[in-house]
């Protein structure tokens, strides 16, 4: 081993950028820490803005040969990097425990496949990808999607590669270049990514990545000239400052930003489908931007829902994330552990009560929460807590329930449990989401759109939507006489 090399549960990782096909060393490093028992994980390479500005010079050389790549090249491409995430499933699913706290036996059987399958979907619609043309007075209009240029992407911790994937795949497959920042306390996935790619064949310089600390690397790299795209999961906060950044430039941001997502009851569900919806959302210990953590029930099902809901969680298993039988590991970082605490005991002191949970446990990791008796405008219901706790509130009408949930400023998802196809179809057209499931949660198909409305999120990812945005759309004229002819 090197002093470049680190070793998670048995698996050599290169805690150095990977910049123009190579790895590059800085200057400072900073210490990634596992959140299942506060063990240091290694030494990572902390970029500045040299590494940034070098990171997007290698993107900015790599986008001609890339961008004139034909297309079916940069697909067999894409499918060679999901081959080699497929080979890999076990290494990575291990590191990725091991650096976030997310379930292995998820990694293992989900989301790594889905890595492979995110990559491979898009190869598959770059190939299909196309627009009938059409006519105007006799004239023939094309629409082609040109490749933009270089992209910065930043990613989130809560589910490291699998969103990195979502976001990488159509960038390449669009034949832009690509400088991805992971999050700082997750970065290891990215760079054994960074060792697939360039075993692929990928192209020196089309795929970077540069690990950084706080905002030193980011800031300069969503600041810089010759970046063309911005693609963002985080903050409102962040995707503020990072929005007033790309003015400058005029470039094109897409932001995933988290929401406050609601879970309707109604009376006429299955109550038992429900409170499986409802326990579902402890998911990743909470951490998931799409959670429904605020649970509306209608007021004639609430006690028998609570009831059942609690004897539910009562079996969910909380410990080590890479058992087998645990159901919910431990939160990011300390400091997102007291993020959440501080949540929840504002929110006991300002009159809730905790049915199940309100406290922490040794390590990091949180009780499963469920709060009642909190008022619609508390900082409980309104913000983001992004960890295991629940609100749950009543309701008497329909109207009340939509009332109810869309009184947030967020809009990123929404859960409706109904055994009503009628209210179903009332309810949803009057949600303000990006994504609403009926009776089941979770469910991502790639061809659909996904994003936020208000101020969870700009634009939409998925199928022909990612390639609008990585790409410059274009359309061609043609007069089929030659002659010179417009109005």
């Amino acid at each position: 081993m090197t002093a470049h090399l680190t070793t998670v549960a048995g698996v050599a990782v290169d805690t150095r950028h990977w910049i123009g096909g190579a790895r590059v060393a800085s200057a400072a490093t900073f210490t990634d820490v596992s959140p299942v028992d506060g063990a240091a994980l290694g030494e990572i390479a902390r970029g500045t803005a040299t590494e940034a500005e070098a990171a997007v010079a290698a993107a900015k050389a790599a986008f001609p040969g890339w961008a004139a790549t034909p297309r079916a090249e940069r697909a067999r491409l894409l499918h060679a990097i999901a081959d080699g995430v497929e080979k890999r499933i076990e290494e990575l699913a291990i590191v990725e425990t091991t650096d976030n706290g997310a379930l292995l036996r998820s990694h293992r059987r989900g989301v790594m496949p889905r890595v492979a399958h995110n990559l491979r979907f898009f190869a598959d619609w770059l190939l299909k990808l196309d627009h009938e043309d059409f006519e105007t007075r006799g004239h023939t209009n094309h629409v082609s999607w040109d490749p933009a240029g270089p992209c910065v992407l930043i990613t989130p911790w809560n589910a490291p590669l699998m969103l990195a994937s979502w976001k990488i795949a159509p960038a390449l497959a669009a034949g832009n270049t690509v400088v991805l920042k992971p999050a700082e306390w997750t970065p290891l996935t990215a760079s054994l990514l960074a060792d697939i790619a360039h075993e692929a064949g990928l192209p020196a310089g089309v795929f970077n990545v540069v690990q950084g600390y706080g905002a030193e690397a980011g800031s300069a790299l969503v600041a810089h000239p010759d970046v063309r795209r911005i693609s963002f999961t985080g903050s409102v906060p962040t995707a503020k400052t990072i929005a007033a950044a790309a003015a400058a430039h005029l470039v094109p941001t897409s932001f995933e930003l988290g929401g406050k997502s609601p879970l309707l009851v109604f009376a006429d569900a299955d109550l038992d489908l429900a409170v499986d919806l409802a326990v579902e959302q402890y998911d990743n210990a909470g951490q998931v931007c799409l959670a429904a953590t605020r649970l509306l029930v209608e007021s004639s099902v609430a006690e028998e829902f609570t009831r059942r809901f609690v004897e539910k969680t009562a079996q969910l298993r909380q410990g080590d994330p890479r058992n087998e039988t645990t159901d919910i590991g431990p939160n990011i970082h300390p400091r997102q552990l007291e993020k959440i605490d501080g949540f929840v005991r504002r929110a006991i002191a300002a009159g809730a009560r905790a049915v199940i949970g309100g406290h922490r446990k040794d390590g990091q990791y949180y009780a499963p929460t469920l709060l009642t008796d909190v008022a619609q405008d508390s900082e409980i219901v309104q913000e983001e807590v992004f960890g295991p706790v629940l609100t749950l509130q009543t309701f008497e009408t329909e109207e009340e329930a939509v009332r109810l949930a869309n009184d947030t400023r967020f809009g990123l998802a929404a859960t409706v449990a109904t055994g009503d196809q009628e209210r179903a179809e009332r309810v949803t057209e009057q949600l303000v989401a990006g994504t609403v499931w009926v009776n089941c949660f979770f469910v991502r198909d790639l061809q659909a759109p996904f994003g936020g409305s208000r101020e969870s999120g700009v634009g939409r990812e998925g199928g022909t939507w990612s390639f609008d945005f990585y790409c410059d759309l274009k359309n061609t004229v043609t007069s089929p006489k030659g002659r010179h002819d417009h109005g």
